[in-house]
């Protein structure tokens, strides 16, 4: 493979493109969208993260990459283009953490099993369908993808904790 990964700086909470719904991908096939995919699995790696959306890395794209197994299992990576999910069942309450609002975590309800609908890098569609940790990250990426943070998904009493600690945060240049 020809191609050099970048690793990118993970965009924090603050910064209006993750509050905003991301543009559809419309070129498949191209270096330009390998090399991007390439560049956010390594951005996510080198961050400890299980998935990434590109709005994390500045880049207003509907695509987002999971992968569960952290780097350790080829297979688990998940390239999804222009995702929808298409059938959600069942109720899992897990805490959530997002590598754009380093050091909160809370607990989220969301699906347990879901069915995802997206395209490939060539743009070909798939369906797949996940359970547990899988369908609960293909939920908040693509939340990302609509401008929604996990933390839309908290009572506002939390939320509103940990906006006020990120103001600190910014204030004392730590954000």
């Amino acid at each position: 493979m020809g191609t050099q990964a970048t690793v990118y700086t993970i965009v924090k909470y603050g910064d209006p493109v993750l509050e905003r719904p991301a543009e559809p991908v419309s070129e498949f096939g191209t270096e330009e969208l390998r090399e991007l995919i390439e560049s956010m699995f390594e951005s996510m790696y080198a961050a400890k993260g299980l998935g990434l959306a590109a709005p994390q890395i500045g880049v207003s794209k509907r695509l987002a990459v999971i992968d569960t197994s952290a780097g350790q299992d080829p297979a688990a990576r998940l390239v999804m283009i222009n995702p929808e999910i298409v059938a959600k069942e069942g109720k899992q309450v897990g805490e959530e953490g997002c590598l754009s609002i380093p050091g909160f975590r809370e607990d989220v309800k969301r699906a347990l099993k879901v069915k995802l609908r997206a395209q490939n890098v060539e743009g070909e569609f798939f369906e797949t369908e996940a359970v547990e940790l899988l369908a609960r990250a293909m939920q908040h990426e693509l939340d990302h993808l609509n401008g929604v943070l996990f933390i839309n998904h908290i009572s506002p009493l939390k939320r509103d904790l940990i906006r006020r600690k990120i103001r600190k945060l910014a204030k004392a240049g730590e954000w």
